[in-house]
């Protein structure tokens, strides 16, 4: 059970603080990865949650490996978001605001797969076709994030 399941025992639906991370990886070409979530049938980015005692940078390691397959080599922070526009509510009810670090990788090895339940699909994509349909906290951190990208949209 994750910090977060043991957390909602005692707190319930309340709104609670969670810190994660999201990764922002380019293959050679230029395009960025994306998954195709399983939940919500939406486009986002590798990431998750926390777990007790872990840093942003040890679980964007985590997540990215479980999530794609793929090993972080070397990463940079871009951005941490945070504050009132992090708060989200999922159709069980329960109510969260979370610090997120978003981190950029261009260096990782491994083999490109879906490796848990939370996808349907991986894709890359170039920054100029990010899909519509991205989840509502995707196109948060997209508006935050692209910044860094107009050279290239």
């Amino acid at each position: 059970m994750g910090y977060i399941q043991y957390l909602r025992k005692y707190v319930g639906h309340s709104p609670i603080l969670t810190g994660g991370a999201i990764i922002c990886v380019f293959n050679k070409k230029g395009e960025i990865l994306m998954e195709l979530r399983s939940d919500d049938n939406t486009w986002g980015f590798p990431g998750g949650s926390m777990e007790l005692g872990e840093s942003f940078e040890a679980t964007a390691k985590r997540e990215l490996e479980e999530e794609t397959g793929l090993i972080i080599d070397d990463m940079k922070l871009l951005e941490v978001i945070s504050g009132k526009d992090t708060y989200r509510e999922y159709p069980n009810g329960d109510k969260l605001y979370d610090i997120t670090a978003v981190f950029e990788v261009r260096k990782y090895h491994g083999t490109l797969k879906i490796g848990d339940d939370e996808s349907r699909e991986l894709r890359w994509f170039s920054l100029k076709e990010i899909p519509d349909n991205l989840s509502l906290m995707t196109e948060k951190y997209w508006e935050k994030i692209q910044k860094y990208y107009r050279e290239y949209l």
